[in-house]
């Protein structure tokens, strides 16, 4: 009986113990059905959208706590991004961004996220993703030359 017993303590216990791969959020799973070139009308069009938000947002409410909010958890960013697109192309953002998603532990993160992943990342001085990882370690930046 004790054996018994055992058994099904030592069966409970590898099932309460079973690791839950997070599930995937809709933009992942949609962005990773894109090809390239939808990839990056894709983000052209979410950074556009963004823009064209905070900017209606400023013409209808003027500069009040939501407009600051948004500007700093959103449009901030967007505007830095759209300040590199002489210098930078897009093919580079989104390479970034399938960089963040491939990684299982971010497949239920917001695309905002994601983006602030690549532009950090593009951003860091480095060839290979371990020597821009290091640069941004610990919020220490070098940026590019």
């Amino acid at each position: 009986m004790r054996y018994v017993v055992s058994i099904l303590v030592l069966l409970q216990l590898s099932f309460a113990q079973e690791i839950k791969e997070p599930t995937p959020s809709p933009i992942v799973v949609y962005w990773k059905t894109l090809t390239q070139e939808e990839k990056e009308i894709y983000l052209f069009s979410y950074l556009t959208q963004v823009y064209e938000t905070y900017e209606q947002l400023k013409h209808e409410l003027g500069y009040n706590e939501l407009t600051t909010w948004y500007f700093d958890n959103r449009a901030d960013m967007v505007f830095g991004i759209f300040d590199q697109l002489e210098e930078t192309d897009l093919k580079e953002f989104v390479g970034w961004i399938d960089e963040y998603y491939s990684h299982e532990e971010f497949l239920d993160r917001p695309f905002y996220e994601a983006l602030a992943f690549a532009f950090r990342f593009q951003q860091a001085a480095g060839e290979t993703i371990w020597e821009k990882y290091e640069n941004l370690k610990f919020d220490k930046i070098k940026l590019k030359d």
